[in-house]
């Protein structure tokens, strides 16, 4: 793989703490490692992640991408307590940064694997995570990894 910082808008070609444009051999990915606790770091994954979609896909899915990110992290992070680990990939290929298929995966070290709220409060500010993966992601899924587990989504950038 071969790795190139990340930039971030506005950081004058600076790379972001913590996180790491690559590319892999599926095509061009965001890493990024998250602590337990650090909340407040969801914003940067959008961030990154934007740059990393800023001229992907059909209108919106940009959007669609960052919001179902965003609920994958802010899980792993309220629910476990070792950090997470985000990877985003897009398909191989020339055209891959236009209208490649978007995989997002946050890696835990919890082993229990999560389950969409059936009925979540009207009143409630959480529980509606995996609701929305489950409505908005063209696939998505949960798999074992060594010491706890990988929570993913797909999505198609619809391009013509």
């Amino acid at each position: 793989m071969k790795r190139q910082p990340a930039r971030r808008g506005g950081t004058a070609g600076r790379p972001e703490a913590g996180a790491v444009a690559i590319e892999s051999e599926r095509g061009p990915a965001l890493s990024k490692r998250l602590h337990g606790g650090e909340l407040s770091r969801v914003a940067e994954v959008r961030a990154g992640l934007r740059e990393l979609l800023r001229h992907w896909g059909e209108p919106g899915r940009r959007d669609v991408a960052e919001l179902l990110a965003s609920e994958l992290v802010t899980n792993a992070l309220v629910h476990t307590d070792g950090g997470a680990h985000l990877t985003a990939t897009l398909g191989a290929g020339p055209r891959a940064l236009l209208c490649g298929r978007l995989r997002v995966e946050v890696r835990d070290f919890a082993s229990r694997h999560p389950t969409p709220r059936v009925q979540v409060s009207e009143e409630g500010t959480s529980g509606r995570g995996l609701m929305l993966v489950h409505s908005l992601a063209d696939a998505w899924g949960v798999r074992a990894h060594g010491v706890g587990k990988a929570v993913w989504f797909e999505l198609d950038a619809r391009c013509g």
